[in-house]
């Protein structure tokens, strides 16, 4: 071994001493008041480690910097600086120090030099300081740096043990001439306890969402086989109050902030027997335990309007359904999407919302190598199949005993998601299926020594029917150890709604009101109506006149408000309903509020910001065209106006709520209101009788009639060919109108509420 030459011993000497006097310094420190200056520094024979260590105390605050007299020697100053090293750390073992033999050990992976001290005694309230981090000494979100709170989940609930067995699910597929059946689920096993986290496992395709949605009683088709049960009974609609369900898409309102959106979930959703202040208050207990109090008061966001991140937007759809406190919480991908730290931090919170004796489903698409032990069981599904279902940590030694090892060290996720989907590289290939690769491939595909993906599949499928189902469905078949009391409430068919109906109204209304204040006040929807108003105004400029013959001209203004106003909100309803198709398809789905309620609220909720842009029309082109100048006159066409404009929304929402396709509603709305307006009577007079009927239905007609008695019926009893009446058959069909097309669209939603 060569003998190091001068300037490399020096610096071993220098960072030899720079270690010795941290040392003496940390020793004096934690010893009883006794100055630094009575500590004497052992004496080390060797090289020194490339850098000190530096102490991690729990406490973050506390940090080691020590500085000593200089020592005699030529290479170092009289005064020295400790600096703190980051190529090596100190470790205390905790128990040697408390017993009074101290041990401690630095070591240099760079130069292989080691130092020993013993004979110290640490007093025990240094002892805490020094123990090592952990993660659930972190007191603070990771994501929001606010502090935690008690937990709401921790309150008690009714257990559920979730049980399936040989589940299958089958979708039928319609063409023009034949009808096929497509297999999405087969042969299905499995449980789940309170208290556990199942996680559904698969590569995409696989049927995972299939499955969690017919665990969670979102699928109720009669294509369905098997045996789901809770508590051994079967679903029945007082489970809806029990189960929480989030969708893997994140289905909220954008312009509500988080805190708004919690609490209308929890008026909404929690017993009646707690007051708005108590549900208000769980709203607020949530958003702590959730980490979300930083964004509170931010709006949601979407694809257009700037809101949270992604990961507390899971946080908030999450929030939504444990503010019930349920017994079963299934989730479709939460962690889709987000970076590793907030998905272990999601993955921890549903790991946490289990210890409390809730059960939580979940799929999960790739998790990483430090998600994966959060979970208790495992299915491990593909093309529908079940490939493995049992504890997660015995996953590896199920498939090593099958003869599917990794080669290389891999992360468990990945190595099944591999197998899953038929590609065996860097994993070992077990000899029967070497043999079956044999005897079926080809001498071109023997050479490439690779099984094809569906004979790995059809491999792993026979290994589990073989050793592993028969005993799982004899388990599956134990009865569950819970008492019939609690099994009882299990399958209870009465439903329970958070509010009453004028309560779910109110609380509709409101956040109808709130979630589209920004839609009918943006500046380019008031630009559009006040700029065509103006224009109108000065195109019909003072036209008034007290002669019918010099009246013509304004009759045609008439005409354009009765269409103006009959177009616009028909376009603006058609967007209702195919919009919130998501949000109302999830919320009814979870017994949120009576679909009575929800369409009221929806409807009457825009009048009061659908009827403010009118009067704004109307202050303008009144006054500039020279209308009849009479308050009487004004109101009346202020109210006749209001009317077309509810009878057109009414037709529109009808459009949107039989068709929820925007496409088809956008073609169908175009003909009706284009037809509407050609037999309302100022483009043709006399209209064939085969087909006179149609300018009954039409809004536009009954509206311009209206607008010219209010306007003329002191000049002329007819203008324009149109004759002018008592007015209250006009107004009685448009309230007919009113009413019949909102009825008409609360029908086609049962309809799609049943299909």
């Amino acid at each position: 071994m060569e003998k190091p030459n001068s300037s490399t011993s020096s610096l071993l000497r220098t960072k030899s001493d720079q270690f010795v006097e941290t040392m003496a310094a940390a020793l004096a420190a934690m010893k009883s008041p006794v100055s630094s200056s009575e500590v004497a520094a052992s004496a080390i024979g060797g090289g020194g480690p490339e850098g000190s260590s530096s102490f991690h105390s729990r406490k973050s605050s506390r940090g080691l910097a020590a500085a000593s007299p200089g020592r005699s020697s030529g290479h170092i100053g009289k005064n020295t600086h400790i600096r703190k090293s980051r190529s090596a750390q100190m470790k205390f073992d905790v128990d040697d120090l408390s017993s009074g033999a101290a041990l401690s050990r630095a070591s240099s992976a760079s130069l292989g030099f080691s130092f020993t001290f013993t004979g110290f005694t640490v007093p025990p309230d240094e002892i805490a300081d020094m123990k090592p981090y952990s993660d659930e000494d972190i007191p603070e979100d990771l994501e929001a740096g606010m502090p935690k709170t008690k937990k709401l989940h921790t309150e008690p609930t009714l257990p559920i043990y979730l049980k399936f067995t040989d589940v299958t699910y089958k979708v039928v597929l319609k063409g023009i001439r034949t009808t096929l059946e497509k297999e999405i689920l087969n042969g299905i096993n499995g449980s789940v306890d309170p208290g556990e986290v199942l996680a559904l496992m698969g590569p995409s395709g696989s049927g995972k969402t299939s499955l969690l949605s017919l665990l969670g009683g979102r699928i109720r088709e009669p294509t369905i086989g098997g045996s789901i049960t809770y508590n051994d009974q079967p679903y029945s609609k007082y489970l809806k109050s029990r189960i929480g369900f989030v969708t893997q898409d994140d289905v909220l309102f954008p312009h509500l902030t988080v805190k708004e959106t919690l609490s209308y979930a929890a008026r909404l959703r929690l017993p009646r027997t707690l007051t708005k202040q108590e549900k208000d208050q769980r709203a607020i207990d949530v958003i702590c335990e959730l980490g979300l109090e930083r964004c509170q008061d931010t709006m949601i966001g979407g694809s257009f309007v700037r809101g949270v991140s992604g990961g507390e937007r899971k946080r908030v759809c999450i929030g939504n359904e444990i503010i019930i406190n349920p017994s079963l919480l299934f989730l479709d991908e939460p962690t889709s999407g987000l970076d590793s730290t907030t998905a272990l931090r999601i993955v921890r919170t549903l790991h946490d919302i289990a210890e409390a004796g809730k059960t939580v489903v979940t799929t999960i698409h790739q998790p990483s190598s430090r998600l994966f032990p959060k979970f208790d069981k495992l299915i491990l599904l593909g093309k529908g199949s079940l490939l493995y279902f049992g504890k997660a940590s015995e996953a590896m030694i199920y498939f090593s005993s099958i003869g599917c090892s990794p080669l290389i060290a891999m992360n468990p996720a990945e190595f099944m998601l591999d197998l899953a989907n038929g590609n065996v590289t860097d994993i070992t290939v077990p000899s029967e299926l070497e043999d079956r690769v044999q005897m079926e491939n080809s001498e071109a595909e023997r050479k490439s020594e690779k099984p094809a993906p569906a004979l790995v599949h059809e491999y792993l499928v026979e290994a589990y029917e073989t050793r592993v189902v028969e005993n799982e469905k004899k388990k599956l078949r134990s009865p569950t150890p819970i008492d019939e009391e609690l099994k009882s409430k299990v399958c209870s068919t009465k439903r329970e709604w958070g509010a009453n109906w004028c309560e779910q109204y109110s609380i509709l209304f409101w956040r109808g009101l709130k979630e589209r204040r920004h839609d009918y006040f943006s500046w380019l929807r008031i630009t559009q109506v006040l700029a065509t108003a103006t224009i109108l105004g000065l195109l019909w400029w003072k036209s008034g006149s007290n002669n019918p013959e010099k009246l013509q001209d304004q009759a045609g203004l008439l005409f354009f408000i009765s269409v103006f106003w009959g177009f616009f909100p028909v376009f603006t309803a058609i967007f209702t309903f195919p919009q919130e198709r998501a949000m109302l398809s999830k919320e009814r789905a979870a017994d949120m509020y009576r679909l009575s309620a929800y369409f009221v609220a929806r409807t009457t909720s825009d009048l009061p910001l659908d009827l403010i842009l009118p009067v704004l029309f109307l202050l303008v082109v009144y006054f500039m065209a020279g209308l009849r100048m009479n308050v009487g006159s004004f109101f009346l066409t202020v109210v006749t106006v209001f009317l077309c404009i509810i009878a057109a929304q009414g037709l529109g929402l009808a459009i949107g709520a039989t068709l929820m396709d925007l496409k088809k509603a956008t073609t169908l709305a175009s003909v009706t209101v284009m037809t509407f307006m050609l037999a309302g009577g100022y483009f043709v007079k006399n209209v064939p009788v085969f087909i006179s009927w149609l300018r009954y239905l039409s809004f536009n007609y009954h509206t311009y009639k209206l607008l010219l008695k209010v306007q003329y019926e002191h000049i002329s009893h007819s203008i324009n060919g149109v004759r002018i009446g008592d007015g209250y058959k006009e107004v009685g069909v448009l309230l007919a109108m009113v009413v019949g097309f909102r009825l008409l669209a609360y029908l086609s939603l049962r309809r799609m509420e049943l299909h």
